[in-house]
């Protein structure tokens, strides 16, 4: 009998998430669990022109949001991707910061590697790259990141105050967070908590909103802001059926700023 997420080590979370996502990338699951389907780009925010510029095969349904939206991309700037998947959001990113910007994408998982290496390659984006690495312990230089953008992948995380610690740590004086993510309204009932399904499906591990408060002031950083969507429990019922699971969860745009160093 498998062990729930709440009694396992972060290292068998982490496993357990990295075996899920290498099978949707490889297609041999659906996106979040066995009954979910993958969420439309229109309903996340995105815009005909977004879908129209990035790589179809980017495009995995995964996400919660826009974070393109509330990232205010610049020419020129450097973007972090955490937990970039197969590229859709970078490749937008990419599009955004322009040739003299570049774009970094990590993820943990050599199959989603090797999907989105494949989309840069074939579709031409000379100013992405992507790195293996786990977003608890970026394989990015200090003080070398404008923007982190993330799309539904911190609260997959068993430690979450280490990622926020990391981002701090790479993001320049002024840089910002500009993230989409599920959050909790209710403390979420046991019975989920303890489904692997839920929590690889981006629904068990998400973390309250005071919770995320206190982590980013932990780690440093200030002008936070949580702003929860509910227009998305609409597809967020669509993850678990039969659950109620939108009565607990909701997905929220996530900002915060590194103070400017003196």
């Amino acid at each position: 009998m498998k062990i729930a997420p709440t009694d396992s080590s972060s290292e068998i979370v982490r496993e357990e998430v990295r075996r899920h996502y290498g099978a949707t990338a490889s297609g041999k699951t659906s996106c979040c669990n066995d009954s979910c389907t993958a969420t439309g780009a229109t309903e996340l925010g995105y815009s005909t022109e977004d879908t129209a510029a990035a790589p179809e095969a980017a495009n995995l349904g995964l996400g919660c949001g826009n974070p393109l939206a509330i990232a205010s991309l610049k020419e020129g700037q450097v973007v972090l991707d955490l937990g970039s998947g197969a590229g859709f959001d970078c490749f937008l990113a990419a599009r955004a910061v322009g040739k003299t910007g570049s774009v970094i994408g990590v993820d943990m998982t050599q199959q989603m590697l090797g999907k989105a290496r494949e989309n840069a390659q074939k579709n031409g984006f000379t100013n992405v790259e992507f790195r293996l690495g786990e977003i608890e312990a970026l394989p990015v230089a200090d003080n070398s990141v404008d923007v982190i953008i993330s799309n539904c992948v911190i609260n997959l995380s068993p430690e979450k105050q280490r990622v926020f610690n990391e981002a701090f740590r790479v993001l320049r004086s002024g840089g910002r967070l500009a993230i989409a993510d599920i959050v909790a309204t209710a403390p979420i009932p046991n019975e989920i908590k303890a489904d692997w399904g839920a929590y690889t499906g981006c629904m068990a591990g998400a973390s309250q909103i005071a919770e995320l408060e206190q982590m980013l002031l932990n780690a440093g950083f200030h002008e936070i802001r949580i702003a929860p969507k509910d227009a998305s429990r609409s597809f967020i019922r669509q993850w678990l059926p039969g659950k109620r699971i939108e009565d607990y969860l909701v997905s929220a745009t996530i900002e915060a700023v590194k103070p400017v160093s003196n």
